[in-house]
């Protein structure tokens, strides 16, 4: 196969099924992360490995290439016995402190894609450079394979544990609320209702059982493909709903009565809880899309927040850098101190249990409205524009250099750029007078699309911020 053929992208590396990601690529893309591992820590040790698969197409099949690769590399694998979900083989790497991991998803994709993501000793996804030096060396050796260093593995077993210490289960109990997941079809499966009725806390899933179609639809925790769960909740009685996506480290939140809670409103409420009600020492991060009303909570205790790329890796960054007590970004991906730099749907799923729990509502409705008088209304909005000129990635480069003035009437107080993984400015934030209103551009370098975000104090200045960024690609 043709090395040209895999591109990595932020997260690893995600293709379709037979025609881009095979049993010939993968072993490919298996010898490159080996001949990396070699060449990267001492020749002293043994080096180990973790491996995990999500119920894709394939998904088993590709973890058994990779792993009988990178043992005929010489290097240990820990091969998962089941099913798992993304944070649970990230914890593991970290628990036992291997030297990587390698989860065989492609997340929150359509079925007919499959990937591989790289997870890094701290239990996070690999940096930038580390994944552009596997890229580097695809093709560069042939390929070795044999069974004799890998080790089938319950990898589950010390995350759960893990999660025993860090959340308050008889609090949850005691407070008798009752939770509703939606697997979505994918690797969440029945852990978070197992683990809540070990705790006698009534909780029931649908779409527990992992299916590689999901289910037909997209095992993304996005309002569009909860329909199923905004139903049983309008119907049935509930505190709440959760989705995990396909990989189970994203979470979608559905309140009591079936309404949709958007991620970005999710993120104010986990971190008014873990600073102000847990005490959670630490600043916070946020991917450029999520919304600046995050700057009050954190400017109510002197805590910095800090504004990265979008994209998780660039939170597990900060993470690593700085001391963070919360890092969210606005598809669902949150990431929490005393855990490890790396989403956890599962884990976040619980926190807005134990956060409901140590209210005194039972509905979380109830509590999100308690809360919204005090944070306000978020005015927020996405566009995603065709741009089909050759230009697309040259124009916020050169929009950087001649910033305007003003945005909408509203002054441009200071800009961000952001970097794409190969080192090409692919987002333009500029923050524009006021506490909670700004403009983001962000151009894909795969696909003709230019993505505009915008956050202001009315729909209507929404609107208004939106169209100006439009503007500068006519």
């Amino acid at each position: 196969m043709e090395t040209g053929k895999i591109i990595f992208g932020t997260d690893g590396w995600r293709g379709l099924i037979d025609k881009e990601i095979n049993n010939d690529s993968v072993a490919l893309v298996a010898q490159a992360f080996a001949d990396y591992l070699n060449s990267t820590f001492s020749k002293t040790k043994q080096i180990k490995v973790a491996i995990a698969y999500d119920g894709r197409r394939n998904s088993l099949s590709f973890a058994n290439i990779i792993a009988k690769v990178l043992s005929g590399n010489d290097i240990i694998v820990y091969l998962a016995n089941q099913i798992e979900p993304t944070p649970v083989l990230s914890y593991f790497v970290k628990y036992k402190q291997l030297d990587a991991g390698i989860m065989v998803t492609a997340s929150h994709n359509p079925a007919k894609y499959n990937g591989l993501k790289f997870k890094a000793n701290y239990g996070g996804p690999f940096f930038t450079e580390e994944t552009a030096k596997v890229e580097a060396l695809l093709g560069k050796s042939g390929i070795k394979s044999n069974n004799e260093n890998i080790i089938k593995s319950d990898i589950r077993t010390p995350y759960i544990n893990h999660l025993e210490e860090v959340i308050d289960f008889k609090l949850i109990k005691k407070s008798d609320i009752n939770i509703l997941v939606d697997s979505m079809g994918g690797a969440g499966q029945l852990i978070l209702e197992n683990l809540l009725h070990k705790h006698n806390i009534k909780c029931h899933t649908i779409f527990g059982i992992p299916r590689n179609d999901f289910y037909n639809r997209l095992a993304e925790p996005i309002e569009k493909n909860l329909l199923k769960l905004s139903d049983h909740l309008s119907k049935e009685k509930y505190s709440f709903g959760c989705a995990t996506d396909g990989d189970a480290d994203r979470v979608g939140v559905v309140l009591d009565g079936g309404a949709w809670l958007s991620a970005q409103y999710t993120i104010l409420l986990i971190a008014d809880y873990l600073i102000n009600k847990k005490g959670y020492s630490g600043d916070l991060v946020k991917t450029s899309s999520v919304t600046g009303k995050l700057n009050q909570i954190g400017l109510q205790k002197d805590r910095k927040v800090f504004d990265v790329q979008v994209g998780f890796k660039y939170i597990c960054e900060k993470m690593i850098e700085e001391d963070i007590a919360f890092g969210a970004e606005e598809s669902g991906g949150f990431g929490y101190k005393n855990h490890m730099p790396e989403r956890d749907g599962i884990l976040s799923s619980l926190i807005i249990a134990e956060m409901l729990a140590s209210s005194k509502y039972k509905s979380l409705k109830e509590y999100f409205y308690s809360k919204k008088e005090e944070f306000g209304d978020i005015f927020y909005s996405r566009i995603d524009m065709e741009y089909l000129k050759p230009d697309r990635i040259e124009i916020l480069p050169s929009l950087y250099k001649n910033l305007p003035p003003s945005i909408a009437d509203f002054e441009v107080t200071n800009s961000q750029i952001f970097y794409s993984s190969r080192g090409i400015i692919n987002g333009l934030k500029l923050n524009l007078q006021g506490n909670a209103r700004w403009l983001l551009i962000r151009a894909s370098e795969t696909e003709p699309i230019i993505r505009i975000y915008a956050e202001g104090e009315s729909d209507l200045e929404v609107n208004n911020i939106l169209s100006a960024g439009q503007y500068f690609f006519k």
